[in-house]
C-alpha cells in the first residue's frame, strides 16, 4: 500500500523503535520518567518557553492550552477550518466551557483587521474574549505556511486587545522546514504552542505543549483531571525525542515529494490540481470525470490510499513513510483510472 491518507499513519523506524526499547522510564505523574523530562526540557529550549508538558495527542495538547488561558464562558477567536474547531469534537465547549467564535480566512490564514472587526465591545451581554488561536502549518488549508508578518500583525491586535495567543504548530516543523525560519522564531508571538511528533516526524504517540512555567504547572493539573497523566511513559517518550532529534532535517524530503505528485496530478486530464498552492507536504486536488469517493475506492483496490476531503476534494499527504518512486507509481495508477 502507499498511504496518501495523512503524515499521521508514520511508523516507527528500526533505530526509534530500538531507542524506545532502550528508553529509561519512571512515573511521569510523580515527576520520575527521565525521558520525559528530557523531552519536555528539551521542546520548551527549542520553542524559546520556560516548560513543557507531555501530552497523547495534539488535541489533548491544544485542549490543555485552552482550558489553562480561560474561564467557563469565555469566548475564543479562531479561524472558521481551524483543528482545534473542526476537528476535535467540541472540546472547547465540553472541556473548557468556551465559545469559538470563527474568522473567516483565506486558507486557514487571517489578519489583525478580522481579529479587530470581530472583537466584540466590554458589554455585561457578552462574552469575554480571551484567546486568539492560529494554526501553522493550516491543516485544511492544505499545509499553509502563516508569513512570520502576518503572525506579527495578529499578535500586535491580540496584545492591544490584552488577549493571549495559543499557536496549534502540530506540523510547526513543516513551517520551519519550509522557510528555514526557526520553531523559536514562531513561537516567539505566542504564550503557548502545541507541537506534534507523530505526524511527520514519525514518533508513534505524543505531542507537546510549552509555555510559562507557571501556565504548565495549571495545564499538567488539568491533563490530570482529563485522565491524560501517564506513568512510564518515557518509552513513548523516547520515540518522540528521536524524532526531535533526527527526523526534522528530512521534512524537505516529503515537501519535494509532494510538489511532484501536485506537478504530476495538475497534467491528467480531468483533474484540478494547482502546484503552487503545494508549500509544505499537502496536496489537495478536484476530481472533475466522477463521483470522489469512486476515485477513492478504485485507488483503494490498486493500493493507493488517499482521503476523501469534501464532494469533489481529494487530499493526499507524503511522509517518511513515502517515496518518490511510490509518488511516480501513485500517479500512473491515478492516470489510468482517470483515464
Amino acid at each position: 500500500m502507499i498511504d496518501l491518507r495523512s503524515d499521521t499513519v508514520t511508523k516507527p523506524t528500526p533505530a526509534m523503535r530500538e531507542t524506545m526499547a532502550r528508553a529509561d522510564v519512571g512515573d511521569d505523574v510523580f515527576g520520575d520518567d527521565p525521558t520525559v523530562k528530557e523531552l519536555e526540557s528539551e521542546t520548551a529550549a527549542l520553542l524559546g518557553k520556560e516548560a513543557a508538558l507531555f501530552t497523547a495527542s495534539g488535541t489533548m495538547a491544544n485542549q490543555l492550552a485552552i482550558r489553562s488561558h480561560t474561564e467557563p464562558g469565555d469566548e475564543i477567536l479562531v479561524e472558521s477550518n481551524a483543528h482545534i474547531y473542526f476537528y476535535e469534537g467540541g472540546g472547547p465547549a465540553a472541556l473548557s466551557g468556551v465559545m469559538c467564535r470563527c474568522l473567516d480566512g483565506s486558507r486557514g490564514v487571517f489578519s489583525g483587521t478580522d481579529l479587530e472587526a470581530a472583537l466584540r465591545p466590554a458589554d455585561q451581554h457578552f462574552p469575554h474574549t480571551s484567546v486568539v488561536c492560529v494554526e501553522n502549518t493550516h491543516n485544511r488549508g492544505g499545509g499553509k505556511i502563516w508569513p512570520l508578518e502576518q503572525i506579527h500583525q495578529v499578535a500586535a491586535s491580540a496584545h492591544k486587545h490584552h488577549l493571549k495567543l495559543h499557536l496549534d504548530g502540530a506540523r510547526l516543523w513543516n513551517a520551519s522546514a519550509a522557510t528555514g525560519i526557526s520553531e523559536r522564531d514562531y513561537a516567539s508571538f505566542f504564550d503557548t504552542v502545541s507541537v506534534c511528533f507523530s505526524k511527520g516526524l514519525g514518533a508513534p504517540v505524543g505531542s507537546v505543549l510549552a509555555g510559562s512555567k507557571e501556565l504548565i504547572q495549571r495545564a499538567r493539573r488539568f491533563r490530570k483531571m482529563m485522565g491524560g497523566g501517564m506513568r512510564q511513559a518515557g518509552i513513548i517518550a523516547a520515540g518522540a525525542l528521536f524524532a526531535l532529534r533526527n527526523h526534522r532535517d528530512r521534512l524537505a524530503e516529503d515537501h519535494a515529494n509532494a510538489r511532484l505528485l501536485a506537478e504530476g496530478l495538475a497534467c491528467i486530464k480531468g483533474l484540478e490540481a494547482d502546484p503552487a498552492e503545494v508549500e509544505t507536504n499537502m496536496v489537495r486536488f478536484r476530481v472533475k470525470t466522477m463521483p470522489t469517493d469512486h476515485l477513492v475506492e478504485q485507488l483503494q483496490n490498486r493500493g493507493v490510499l488517499v482521503l476523501a476531503v469534501g464532494r469533489d476534494t481529494i487530499r493526499a499527504v507524503t511522509s517518511l513513510m513515502v517515496s518518490n518512486e511510490n509518488i511516480q507509481s501513485a500517479l500512473r495508477t491515478v492516470s489510468e483510472l482517470v483515464r
